[in-house]
């Protein structure tokens, strides 16, 4: 789950869009998915058991631009569709998201969390986004993106 549409996914219509996004190579190499699929084939992650969503819908140039009356409006409506679809696991893409979901007691950084919704455990993994500076580099995003295999896989 990410925060919100970027200005170039909400121009296309897909998730992490963009050639250069490592989203799909880091969902790939980890083994999550058993292709390595463009953006413009995020619908087929549920093949592999994988939804992905948004917190809030409307597209922005940074998060920051969201209302705090719009991430209540997608706390609510997240906490609707995990309780729908019930997965085992949700997966926060980006620190700061998951801290904005939880608030000031979220835990720090990336990795299993001890909150749950609706039953489903949470991960955290970072933000793809070449911006990281936290996560610079592709293998220091991959390695998280692999402990959320293990996760998924173990039930830990």
């Amino acid at each position: 789950m990410g925060i919100n549409p970027g200005l170039k996914s909400g121009a296309v219509g897909h998730h992490f869009a963009g050639n250069g996004n490592p989203f799909w190579r880091l969902l790939y190499a980890a083994c999550l998915t058993p292709v390595l699929l463009p953006y413009t084939e995020d619908r087929r992650l549920a093949e592999f058991g994988i939804a992905l969503t948004n917190l809030c819908p409307r597209t922005t140039r940074t998060a920051a631009e969201l209302t705090r009356a719009e991430i209540a409006r997608g706390h609510a409506a997240l906490a609707r569709k995990i309780a729908a679809w019930r997965p085992a696991v949700v997966a926060f893409v980006g620190v700061s998201l998951y801290r904005t979901y939880f608030g000031a007691a979220a835990g720090p950084g990336p990795g299993p969390k001890r909150e749950t919704i609706e039953r489903a455990r949470v991960f955290v993994v970072p933000n793809p986004s070449g911006l990281n500076a936290s996560f610079p580099g592709f293998e220091d995003k991959l390695r998280w993106f692999k402990k959320l295999r293990t996760f998924v896989d173990r039930g830990e």
